[in-house]
């Protein structure tokens, strides 16, 4: 006797075909059947409270804006005067190379101290008075002091 010369695995690949092109068949009669969407289904208006309708909004209750009090572009900000003196706590310092770090305790920013930009002598955990600059690498502080009280 003959073996039949479609395999299991041949026979699963024509069926999924098959099915497929049922399915897409299927898709396509439903779409014709539905005919052809117009322009009028895409279009879609906001109402006065912003919200997404599908009928236009009334025009009676329309509100007039006069031109003039659109302001464009970006309100300018208030310029406010802060205080240059900040108030930190050493965190890191070597005394053998004459750096370290302080930490701000306004906006716990880590800032740069070198000794020559210091009125004091300074050590770890000592809570300081300073001003800050732009480095070379970032905020560098100077006149380094004992806050007042």
């Amino acid at each position: 006797m003959a073996r039949s010369k479609e395999t299991y695995g041949k026979k699963e690949i024509r069926n999924k075909k098959a099915k497929k092109r049922k399915a897409k068949e299927s898709r396509r009669l439903e779409k014709k059947e539905q005919g052809k969407s117009g322009m009028d289904d895409m279009i879609a208006y906001v109402d006065e409270h912003g919200n997404i309708s599908d009928t236009p909004p009334d025009l009676e209750n329309k509100e007039e804006i006069n031109i003039e009090d659109i302001e464009i572009g970006v309100p300018k900000k208030e310029f406010r005067e802060e205080d240059p003196k900040k108030v930190g706590t050493i965190t890191s310092y070597d005394s053998l190379k004459g750096y370290g770090f302080i930490i701000d305790d306004n906006t716990r920013e880590s800032i740069f101290i070198h000794r020559n930009d210091c009125d004091i002598e300074i050590s770890n955990g000592l809570k300081v008075e300073f001003l800050t600059e732009k480095g070379v690498k970032g905020l560098k502080a100077i006149n380094v002091k004992l806050p007042e009280k």
